[in-house]
């Protein structure tokens, strides 16, 4: 933890007045969510909680006990009352009798389903051994950073001893499961003073018999360690002291930007992968520093944080005192590749007869001295999550090595939970990734009405979007809505002027540090201008073509460029017009720039075709709804073209179509995913018509 986090003392939230209307499973609830609420406390998904409830029994009507506890894969941050599992604890505790020792414990998670009261769906946690064994009615096990730094450490049961006296015990590193929940109760039977205890390598139980009192032992347990390691750790260098300086925060994300497509094309060969950079004072401490390489190649500790980081990260060669991104990227390719044969090594050390088949063997973390810290991984949450993971694991490190010597756990141990067959049976229940899951768009006309449309059709199949726009209130408007509904990890936006080169290639280093890179390009800004030739300005003239033809020029180039570093394909959708194939009236500008798009498109497919690159063109006509183009001055000058007023104008669109059917922005989105899917992987240099048909755009 570092000393700013420290120095902020953990906050009692607990409102009795509101806790005292509760039932004891929704005050199991509310002591989850405000122990979730603090990564002091506990990481994103790590530890779990529990409460010993006495309830009517549904088929017998006797009152029985019952444990609720947190489901397996829940986070106690946001969990909900259908989070918990509820299990009946008399046949909790006849599970003993069938226990047939710790070669056989993984049986025993097959016998908690038999144990379910209400009929509850919510899959049982291996944790729960743990919390049904112990005594008191209310336990939590929480993943604090200063706890496991004290776990971590060589001698963590004398610092234990020396912290907390006998108040709280200490049991030796032990998987997970039924074992160490027997452990546990033995412990409490022969220590019935005790508190809690600290499980080396792994985090803290506590325990009591009200939940506002477990609650309150919680906080106080890990306080006193936070205080405990600002005394010992006061006026002391971190790892060893720096040895490196940070670059200033511009050229740290601008230098993350440059290696992350890179970095990406080589680790998605299995899936497209999602990057994630951190900067923060606690990574930079521990990148910048003497001994961060000699503590990275320990591994990581605590379970939750090497099965989200994989056991090692793997530490970049860059010199931020000379800057030289381009020998970087040069000696990335041997990096990487050293990483993937020290993993296969690894695992082919630790393998059993019925080990799971190897997975991905590229890092998941990397670390830059004087830059910060990328994470990858199949989605932006999970490489977020795993940065906050890695983070946890440098705050152990930290106090670890400052009070003792930091230990990672032995590589067998570490191998046999990363392959536990357990968790290759959660792994396999997960459902199957959505068809553009680690795809990254961006979206030029972002906040508009095709362009909103689009991304919200991208992100509803898994994809991260940035919305490109140069209307900050319309794309903070439609990036609101868009991540009120798909979170805030997947949507980004950017000021980008189409027309201007520096503010593409600026785009396109802000989605690049964002995301890891880009995948899809849909280039839909635009704007509509209606004329007879005679009264069309160089002015209006220049106009379209810069925006309509130069501006997709624009945006295509620095995706072709992105696509090259990463090599891993990519697609284009040009977002046209049916003006771009037929002529209309009184719009030469228009029309000109539209067809200009449509065979840019057609280049752009010959020159991408060797790279994978697919370029296809969406040509829609007269979508009115929720597009800016028809708003204002166009809106009437069509109408006076067509001799109608503003209100009968769809109606005019829609009774020309052959099809007499409106064209709506959805209408358009759904060619535009077609077009950047997989469903088109065999399709480049089309055109799609999105126009109710128009006899006169027909491709010929």
């Amino acid at each position: 933890m570092t000393s700013s986090q420290i120095s902020q003392r953990l906050e009692n939230k607990w409102d009795a007045t509101h806790a005292d209307t509760m039932s004891e499973p929704e005050k199991l609830l509310y002591r989850s969510n405000l122990l979730g609420s603090d990564k002091r406390i506990t990481n994103y998904g790590g530890g779990n909680t529990s409460a010993k409830v006495t309830q009517k029994d549904p088929l017998t009507g006797d009152m029985v006990d019952v444990l609720w506890v947190k489901g397996s894969g829940g986070d106690v941050g946001s969990i909900k009352m259908d989070g918990f599992s509820t299990l009946y604890m008399d046949k909790l505790n006849a599970l003993r009798g069938i226990y047939r020792g710790v070669e056989f414990e993984d049986e025993m998670v097959a016998y908690l389903p038999h144990c379910t009261f209400n009929l509850n769906p919510r899959a049982a946690s291996i944790d729960t051994p743990l919390h049904a064994y112990v005594p008191q009615k209310h336990v939590d096990h929480m993943h604090p950073d200063a706890i496991i730094a004290i776990a971590a450490a060589k001698d963590s049961k004398k610092l234990t001893r020396q912290i907390f006296g006998e108040s709280i015990g200490w049991l030796p590193w032990k998987k997970p499961g039924y074992e160490l929940g027997l452990w546990l109760a033995d412990f409490c039977a022969k220590n019935t003073d005790a508190k809690g205890v600290v499980l080396e390598s792994h985090g803290l139980f506590t325990w009591a018999d009200d939940a506002q009192d477990c609650y309150d032992l919680t906080l106080e347990i890990i306080q006193t360690a936070m205080d405990w390691f600002a005394d010992q750790t006061v006026g002391k260098d971190a790892f060893g002291g720096a040895v490196h300086k940070s670059l200033h925060a511009d050229q740290r994300r601008a230098t993350a930007s440059r290696l992350m497509p890179t970095i990406r094309g080589m680790v998605s060969g299995e899936h497209h992968m999602v990057g994630h950079f951190t900067d923060s004072d606690a990574v930079l401490e521990f990148v910048n520093s003497k001994d961060m390489e000699r503590l990275a190649a320990l591994g990581t500790s605590c379970p939750d944080h090497f099965l989200r980081t994989k056991i090692w990260p793997l530490v970049v060669d860059f010199d931020p005192a000379n800057q030289d991104v381009n020998a970087t990227l040069a000696g990335l390719e041997a990096a990487i590749a050293e990483y993937r044969i020290g993993y296969q090594a690894y695992y082919d050390r630790c393998k059993k007869d019925d080990s799971p088949s190897i997975r991905d063997p590229n890092a998941v973390v990397y670390l830059i001295p004087g830059v910060g810290m990328i994470t990858f991984a199949k989605d932006k949450a999970t490489a977020r999550i795993s940065g906050e993971f890695y983070v946890n694991a440098i705050n152990v490190m930290r106090g670890s090595d400052a009070v003792s010597e930091y230990q990672g756990l032995p590589e067998q141990e570490a191998f046999d939970i990363e392959y536990w067959l357990l968790e290759e049976a959660k792994l396999q229940r997960m459902p199957a990734p959505k068809s553009m899951a680690g795809r990254v768009a961006l979206v030029t006309g972002g906040a508009g009405g095709i362009g909103a449309a689009t991304a919200e059709r991208y992100l509803r199949e898994g994809a991260c979007v940035m919305l490109a726009d140069i209307d900050d209130a319309a794309l903070a408007d439609t990036s609101a809505t868009l991540t009120a509904r798909y979170s805030a990890d997947v949507v980004r936006t950017v000021n980008m002027n189409v027309t201007s080169e520096d503010a593409v290639a600026a785009a396109y280093s802000e989605i690049a540090a964002e995301f890891g890179g880009v995948d899809i390009l849909v280039s839909n800004a635009g704007i509509a201008s209606s004329a007879p030739i005679e009264d069309t300005t160089l002015e209006l003239w220049n106009k379209n073509m810069a925006i309509l033809s130069t501006g997709y020029f624009l945006v295509s180039r620095e995706a072709f460029k992105l696509f090259r570093v990463q090599d891993i394909g990519g697609a284009v959708v040009f977002v046209a017009s049916k003006n771009g194939l037929a002529a209309s009236l009184n719009a030469s500008a228009y029309c000109t720039a539209k067809a200009s798009e449509i065979h840019l498109a057609r280049c752009l497919a010959l020159e991408g075709a060797p790279m994978g690159v697919r370029v296809n063109v969406v040509n829609p006509d007269a979508v009115l709804k929720g597009s800016k183009i028809w708003q204002g001055e166009w809106l009437d000058q069509r109408a006076g073209t067509y001799g109608t007023d503003k209100n009968g104008l769809e109606a005019m669109y829609r009774e020309r179509s052959m099809l007499k059917r409106s064209v709506l922005p959805e209408d358009v989105a759904e060619a535009a995913y077609f077009l950047a899917s997989d469903l088109s992987s065999k399709s480049t240099g089309n055109i799609i018509n999105v126009d109710a048909g128009n006899v006169q755009a027909f491709t010929r």
